[in-house]
């Protein structure tokens, strides 16, 4: 048996995407051109379909039945861990966002970024019950997909 239930990781999982959409927003606004303010707004609103698809997720996993210290207890840890650890974290950006200038700077974060993500749910993957690994691995796969996106455009920048 796993540590954390599926929907524990889902919840994770759509603070994630929102600190995403709270980056691209940024990158956004320090865009100089119309056609990279274009892009970062695409990018912020791919960011906000992940999280309906993970509340969907949520929505039709299993509830963790975990013996907690106090309720949830365990959602308070992942998330405590997501916003100072991790990925599109507050902490992060904010050492971070000050060095990125450019639209270049600011996919090269944005690529990080989502690699982390995805090395994160491969982890996590662990603590959770083998029966629940489905979602864990639909969330992967957003993730990739968002990464494929991000370098395709770097591409097309370069």
């Amino acid at each position: 048996m796993g540590v954390f239930a599926a929907s524990d990781i889902v919840e994770v999982a759509i603070r994630i995407e929102e600190n995403g959409v709270n980056f691209y927003k940024f990158a956004e606004q320090i865009a100089k051109k119309e056609a990279e303010k274009k892009l970062f707004a695409e990018l912020a609103e791919a960011e906000v379909n992940h999280k309906r698809t993970f509340e969907k997720l949520l929505a039709s996993v299993e509830k963790s039945n975990l013996t907690e210290s106090y309720e949830g207890e365990y959602g308070a840890y992942l998330r405590s861990y997501v916003d100072n650890n991790l990925i599109f974290t507050k902490e992060v950006m904010d050492k971070q966002l000050s060095k990125i200038k450019d639209t270049a700077a600011a996919l090269d974060f944005a690529i990080q970024r989502e690699l982390d993500s995805i090395l994160y749910y491969h982890e996590i993957k662990k603590l959770v019950p083998a029966a629940q690994h489905d979602t864990l691995e639909k969330i992967i796969e957003e993730e990739r997909k968002h990464f494929q996106s991000l370098t395709a455009m770097k591409k097309c920048l370069a």
